[in-house]
């Protein structure tokens, strides 16, 4: 490059006209001579990076390519040993395999599907060829674990603060805190329980048995921010682990309300802990466990082929019948039937109403384990029958009372949640919505004004009439009105629904047979447990506080505080 630079160091003036060049600075000069230098140092860069380049595409070669014979040496014979066998590298994925899982991720479906080319197994499946992957596989998807994160977070609203205020509205002012501290503390006793053995008691699957999950997620061993696809493909284990956990205590807290203003703090607190372990971890197992006995929808061996979308059977129906069953063996509160006990606040009802609508939608709508059609529906079918139940039991109050009560369209809204809890991701929304929503307002309804004053129990804040009731009939509308239009997973193809039978039933309309059959299972259980629960409890800590106690509050006598400083 320097060679085709003509520098004139001359100073002479230039004759006009001639062409002689103008003469050049000594700082022209100096820059011009670092450009130059630039240039050699660029050119000796690139040269040595082609070097390098080329030295190691030829050591790659080399180690690719056997070696060349060499020659025969003279003396004795030398054994030469056998060089290692190069591993074959894994087959790459080709770009339609790649396309495809993306889809998969779009559409909440299995990354690994396009994958499957090579031999089939022993059931007739291709298999994948070893070491074939793509970048998705393995790893969740982000829409779907936000989603998921945002509904456990939602469920936990239902309880801290949505339960503890409903609840709290309904109770008098002196035990306004118990119940609330009835809630906080079944949330942290319930959350030490899942960590040390309940999530694998309900997922884990290592006894191999369909009523009890495993050990191997003791203390969340193994539960990583990977998917268990056992449950979902684009959701983190531990996403997954913590939303199952929100349901694990709201489930217990639901039974405060039938027992409310009357059984010891300590007594709850073993009562619970008992219950999860007896009730609640075994059912949860056999209605949504991968090898669950009445797991219809995912267990292809399941026994009993029930549905139960978000937990009708194993949230509703375990919590409603144990509260009828504690509340008869505990007794009614001093002076039931005698003096008057009415909500101490229907705006902290209302509010606590409010939160527990909105939370349902993680608790139902989650439950699809994605954000994808079926939480779609789930969502609208959630929508619609809280909102016809809640007007429903309005207007019945004002039909049959002449006014309708705000605590009326608070029970009709709860009552439609529970109802359509089970059946929410497997009814439509054209009609199977809106039957339910006006069923939950009825029968429930008839269960806490009639079926309660005629056999005189002490439900205190309508456990039994609303969730007992709610969730059996919901779990019963659930095999009715179920419609394989809206879930992919009851219809027949290649899924568990098909294989166990469930889709013959949805499509033969005799899909309630199995659901009747779940229904008798989760009342027998929840029964005869909560019985002997309630007998041990009472036995090693007593169940109930002194009457002195409880005529002055448990505010007072278990907690030592009092809601309200008004004076």
């Amino acid at each position: 490059m320097a060679d085709y630079i003509k520098i004139n160091r001359s100073t002479a003036t230039p004759t006009p006209g001639v062409g002689v060049p103008t003469p050049v600075s000594k700082a022209r000069m100096f820059k011009t001579a670092a450009v130059l230098n630039l240039a050699r140092a660029t050119r000796i860069t690139a040269g040595a990076s082609l070097l390098v380049i080329l030295a190691s595409t030829a050591s790659v070669q080399a180690q690719s390519t056997p070696a060349a014979a060499t020659p025969i040496a003279t003396g004795p014979a030398k054994t030469a040993s056998a060089a290692p066998a190069v591993k074959a590298p894994p087959p790459a994925p080709t770009l339609d395999q790649r396309v495809s899982a993306i889809e998969a991720y779009f559409g909440n479906g299995d990354p690994t599907a396009a994958l499957k080319t090579g031999p089939k197994d022993k059931d007739g499946n291709a298999t994948i060829p070893e070491g074939l992957t793509t970048p998705l596989v393995g790893n969740p998807g982000p829409g779907h674990n936000g989603w998921m994160m945002t509904c456990a977070a939602l469920v936990l609203f239902m309880t801290l603060p949505g339960l503890a205020l409903f609840y709290g509205g309904l109770v008098r002012k002196k035990n306004v805190l118990s119940v609330m501290a009835q809630c906080l503390g079944i949330s942290g006793l319930v959350s030490i329980l899942w960590w040390a053995c309940g999530y694998s008691l309900v997922f884990g699957k290592n006894f191999g048995s369909p009523f009890i999950g495993g050990s191997e997620h003791f203390f969340l061993a193994g539960v990583t921010s990977a998917p268990n696809t056992d449950y979902s493909t684009w959701v983190s284990e531990n996403v997954f682990c913590m939303y199952q956990l929100m349901f694990a205590i709201i489930t217990p807290a639901l039974i405060v309300g039938a027992i409310a203003e009357r059984m010891k703090f300590s007594a709850i607190l073993l009562f619970v802990t008992l219950w999860m372990l007896v009730v609640y971890f075994p059912l949860a197992h056999m209605v949504w466990g991968i090898t669950g006995f009445m797991n219809g929808v995912w267990n292809p061996d399941a026994k009993i082929t029930a549905m139960d979308f978000a937990g009708g059977t194993v949230v509703h129906m375990s919590s409603g019948w144990s509260a009828l069953i504690l509340c008869l063996i505990i007794g009614k509160r001093n002076g039931f039937g005698k003096v008057p006990m009415p909500p101490h606040s229907m705006v902290l009802c209302m509010i606590g109403t409010g939160m527990l609508w909105v939370g349902w939608y993680g608790f139902n709508a989650g439950s699809a384990v994605a954000a994808d059609v079926i939480s779609a529906n789930a969502f609208t079918t959630t929508t619609l029958a809280t909102a016809v139940a809640s007007f429903t039991w309005g207007m019945i109050e004002m039909i049959f009372k002449g006014k309708p009560s705000v605590l009326g369209f608070c029970s009709g809204a709860v009552a439609g949640l529970v109802v359509i809890t089970p059946a929410c991701g497997f009814v439509n929304s054209t009609s199977g919505a809106i039957i339910i929503g006006v069923l939950a307002a009825v029968v429930p309804y008839l269960a806490c004004t009639k079926l309660k004053p005629m056999f005189k129990y002490d439900d205190a804040l309508d456990t039994f009439g609303v969730h007992a009731i709610g969730g059996t009939l919901g779990a019963l509308l659930t095999g009715v009105l179920v419609d394989a239009a809206v879930n992919s997973n009851i219809q027949k193809g290649t899924n568990a629904a098909t294989t166990n039978g469930l889709a013959d039933k949805v499509a033969g309309h005799s899909a309630w047979i199995a659901q009747l059959e779940a229904m008798a299972v989760t009342l027998i259980l929840a029964v005869v447990a909560t019985v002997v629960i309630a007998y041990v409890t009472k036995a090693v800590v007593g169940l109930r506080p002194t009457p002195e106690a409880e005529d002055q509050g448990l505010d007072i006598t278990d907690h030592g505080e009092e809601g309200y400083m008004l004076d």
